[in-house]
């Protein structure tokens, strides 16, 4: 790998949430939170809502209360930096921030940045069990998918360390940590697992590790090869997508951010406006994600592959999939990897997508989306998440279905996608 794309991928990690996304100000929001934690709305008794894309932060001691001794002194540890904020550290070098947490101890929400400086003025509930149950069931939230919050387990970061036995081990001490808290959630937490994609051999080694461990899901890259690994049409991942295809583990691509959003940003916006832009770009950069893998022939190879499409919405769902129907008929007339299904087809066998602040989706699209597509999200405890307020939300954009769709939505598709038990 050349010291450019090595310095890249540094710089991606140390970047993850940049510095100005967490300086000190912003604006507080102040919640009533009795009004809005008051559990379990009514209309949606008898349904266990779940929550398909959350952030359950790292610890700050995740990888130095696990360190095996051979490891001691290497892995990576917490520390505030000279600027008061805290971060991640391997040795001397910055690795990012804990991720973002809007959410204040007492429930008050920071407008206008990614979260807190510290850890501890951000609610503990984003990164302690404990208070993270309680928290969802003041929200009635019964089961969460959880994604990591940092980027301490990013692989731009991992490959960039030039020490595989780290690498390695950073990835396996974190998915142990997922498949722990899994189990002392009671099986309400269901952290998706990361796996090492840069080695073929040591990456179905740890799928199939998690997959035993009982974890429901892979995180992927859209674009893996912009780190300097093979694209998902070479062999590279056939092994590694057989296995997730016939255990029914899903791929989940977490927005598309292999679209490089800062270039469709004015130069001269500050961070706040830049940030509401970055956001959309990620958004709707996912149907892009969609017809990469209906053209590239995978899905015929694959067809019983699940893949989940998180913090992204649904209503750009039925232009994309219009899109591509008539990109298919204008523009594929003599390639030599032949779609054996329609767009249409493809996204109904395998594809899953979700909706959180989304009123028109919810409320006008979801036939067209296909009510067994649709899940729900809140995003807690990110800047764009539903938060406070979900069930308002929630009775306001399926109360006018029946009993079976609030199911399906809120319950049913996320335990289809995610083999969940209930």
């Amino acid at each position: 790998m050349s010291d450019d794309k090595t310095s890249e991928m540094a710089n991606s990690a140390r970047d993850y949430w940049e510095d100005s996304a967490y300086a000190p100000g912003g604006v507080i929001r102040q919640v009533d939170y009795a009004l809005n934690s008051r559990g379990l709305d009514p209309l949606f008794t008898g349904i266990k809502i779940v929550d398909t894309d959350s952030h359950f932060t790292e610890p700050p001691t995740l990888f130095t209360d696990r360190a095996p001794a051979s490891m001691k002194g290497r892995l990576p540890y917490m520390k505030r930096n000279e600027h008061g904020m805290d971060r991640w550290f391997i040795g001397d070098r910055d690795c990012g921030s804990p991720g973002g947490n809007v959410i204040a101890p007492n429930h008050n929400k920071v407008l206008g940045r990614a979260g807190f400086p510290t850890m501890e003025q951000s609610t503990p509930a984003g990164h302690e069990l404990k208070p993270r149950l309680q928290a969802m069931d003041d929200m009635g939230v019964h089961a969460a998918i959880c994604y990591h919050n940092s980027g301490i387990t990013q692989t731009g970061m991992l490959m960039s360390l030039g020490d595989e036995e780290l690498a390695l081990t950073i990835i396996r001490l974190y998915n142990d940590f997922c498949a722990d808290s899994q189990r002392e959630s009671g099986e309400r937490l269901f952290p998706l697992a990361h796996v090492p994609f840069w080695n073929r051999a040591e990456m179905e080694k740890e799928a199939r590790r998690c997959i035993d461990m009982g974890l429901r899901g892979f995180v992927l890259p859209d674009t893996p090869e912009r780190m300097g690994t093979p694209c998902y049409m070479e062999e590279h991942w056939t092994g590694f997508l057989e296995m997730c295809e016939a255990t029914g583990r899903p791929l989940n691509f977490h927005l598309n951010t292999a679209v490089d959003a800062k270039k469709m940003i004015w130069k001269d916006l500050p961070f706040e406006e830049s940030f509401t832009v970055m956001s959309l770009v990620f958004f709707l950069g996912t149907a892009g994600t969609i017809a990469n893998w209906m053209v590239s022939g995978r899905l015929d190879r694959h067809p019983k592959l699940k893949i989940g499409l998180t913090e992204s919405g649904a209503g750009w769902v039925p232009f994309a999939l219009e899109a591509l129907e008539h990109q298919f008929d204008e523009t594929l007339p003599n390639t030599r990897r032949k779609p054996q299904r329609r767009p249409m087809e493809y996204f109904r066998d395998q594809f899953w997508c979700t909706f959180w602040f989304e009123k028109t989706g919810p409320k006008k699209l979801l036939e067209t989306i296909g009510v067994d597509k649709v899940m729900f999200e809140t995003d807690f405890p990110h800047p764009t998440s539903l938060y406070p307020g979900v069930q308002q939300h929630l009775v306001d954009v399926l109360g006018a279905y029946d009993f079976a769709t609030r199911k399906k939505v809120l319950q049913d598709n996320a335990s289809t996608l995610y083999n969940l038990p209930f």
